[in-house]
């Protein structure tokens, strides 16, 4: 991954503009194609977006047909990652779907958001199912490529526009009973982690290292969602969670009142969140791509972050296939 870090800040300030609560429960990851997690296709975005094509919004021109015609651009998540996205009185919130809101002004169209489990969403994307990912997914060579953990092919690969930079942490039951200081100390004790996910293989790099100084191998645990992964930390049967910081800082800061976890450690392996984008798909990756750089231009990018406290995550200009 890029070795770019974002600015340290305390958890005392982390997301305090924000009042929603934690969900620890697997929401909404079943839902059907085309729907919101309530149903009724609920997501974020402004513009027309009623099928017609025309608007008068500076980008629509530069998106595909089809996305014109439909007025809507369908994003695959997985709505477990508060405050990057995550469910709330039965809709999809959080700094993705604001982010998409703001991207939507600008192309004229709506983001349709779908939940579904993270480890299935670039194969939604490459059938056809959805337009773009959008779910605080690493940009990486190995996605690009569409290589898996083993370095195998295994589909096209996609292209990403890279919108935010964040690190993995170590989170742990609040008190820290186990004495973890940071990632370094989890050879031979059970860590979780949600299956398919960049900390997953930071962990899984991690216990190498282990068994390469003479330690025993981390006892990885991977789960589904990330909220199961969460439940298993809180109820002590993970002695540590491996995540995202704004995802970690928030969990530690609003689940239970700030009372079930804490986060140890600094980040490590830094590097871009990205928009997934089909290879096939060039003329709706460049329409990200300007309307992205017309976000960070007008403010609306910065203030999406803001909201949600992740302001320090900001990429400074639009970008595409950074990760390594």
């Amino acid at each position: 991954m890029a070795t770019r870090r974002p600015t340290r800040r305390t958890l005392a300030t982390v997301l305090a503009a924000t009042t929603a609560s934690l969900l620890l429960s697997a929401c909404g990851d079943q839902t059907a194609a085309g729907q919101g997690i309530d149903g009724s296709g609920a997501g974020a975005g402004s513009g027309s977006g009623s099928g017609s094509a025309k608007s008068d919004a500076p980008l629509f021109a530069k998106l595909p047909a089809d996305i014109r015609a439909a007025g809507v651009i369908k994003v695959g998540t997985d709505a477990t990652y508060a405050p990057m996205e995550f469910v709330e009185n039965g809709k999809i919130v959080g700094v993705d779907p604001d982010v998409a809101a703001a991207l939507g002004k600008h192309l004229g169209v709506r983001f349709e958001f779908t939940s579904g489990t993270f480890d299935s969403l670039i194969t939604s994307l490459n059938s056809g199912r959805q337009d773009i990912v959008m779910s605080s997914m690493n940009d990486t060579l190995a996605r690009q490529q569409g290589l898996d953990d083993k370095g195998q092919k295994t589909g096209n690969g996609v292209d990403f526009v890279d919108y935010f930079v964040a690190g993995t942490v170590v989170y742990v039951q609040k008190g820290n009973p186990q004495q973890i200081r940071s990632i370094a100390d989890l050879c031979g004790k059970k860590t979780a982690v949600q299956r398919g996910t960049i900390f997953e293989e930071a962990a899984k790099n991690r216990s190498k290292e282990c068994e390469a100084s003479g330690k025993p191998a981390i006892a990885i645990e991977s789960f589904p969602t990330d909220a199961e992964a969460q439940t298993r930390v809180k109820a002590g049967g993970a002695v540590a969670g491996v995540n995202d910081y704004p995802v970690a800082a928030y969990l530690a800061l609003k689940a239970d009142g700030g009372n079930a976890f804490e986060v140890v450690g600094n980040q490590i392996e830094a590097g871009p969140f990205g928009i997934a984008v089909a290879k096939d798909n060039p003329e709706l990756r460049d329409a990200l791509k300007a309307a992205l750089a017309a976000c960070i231009a007008d403010g609306s990018y910065q203030k999406a972050l803001d909201k949600w406290g992740a302001g320090t995550g900001a990429v400074a200009s639009a970008n595409v296939n950074t990760g390594s």
